[in-house]
């Protein structure tokens, strides 16, 4: 099999549990994840560290590929969890000032997306996911 089964596969499975979760919370099918950004777990994380997984079981961990992929995985995972995280926080401070700035005014509004990265949490579960596919020859 390729080694773009084994990453491609752990990100099918972290949206499929993605959808899952949430749905379970809201007691309704919730497919509008699939298209955000966050939640749990992180399939940017799971498709990396599948995709790491699989170079280190086919090619080796001293290989160049496999080099290039983790240090790939922890740029991605960084900032899942860091920059985009960050991000979110802020957007959700200014949607903050600006209902407080502008309630009571005629000022249309556009609310800034709030949810863009993912917890430590849930980083560490999608690429948990992604070693463990990662992991299984195909």
């Amino acid at each position: 099999m390729s080694v773009l089964f084994p990453p491609l596969l752990a990100w099918f499975i972290a949206q499929v549990l993605k959808v899952t979760f949430y749905s379970t919370r809201e007691h309704r099918l919730n497919l509008r994840v699939l298209a955000q950004t966050g939640g749990m777990p992180s399939s940017h994380s799971a498709i990396v560290a599948g995709l790491t997984t699989c170079i280190g079981r086919i090619e080796g961990v001293n290989s160049v590929s496999f080099g290039i992929a983790l240090i790939f995985s922890f740029v991605v995972m960084y900032d899942a969890q860091g920059v985009r995280r960050a991000a979110g926080r802020q957007a959700a401070l200014l949607n903050q000032l600006a209902n407080e700035l502008l309630s009571g005014h005629q000022i249309q509004q556009i609310r800034l997306r709030e949810l863009l990265g993912h917890t430590p949490v849930e980083v560490l579960v999608g690429a948990a996911l992604g070693i463990l596919i990662g992991l299984i020859p195909f």
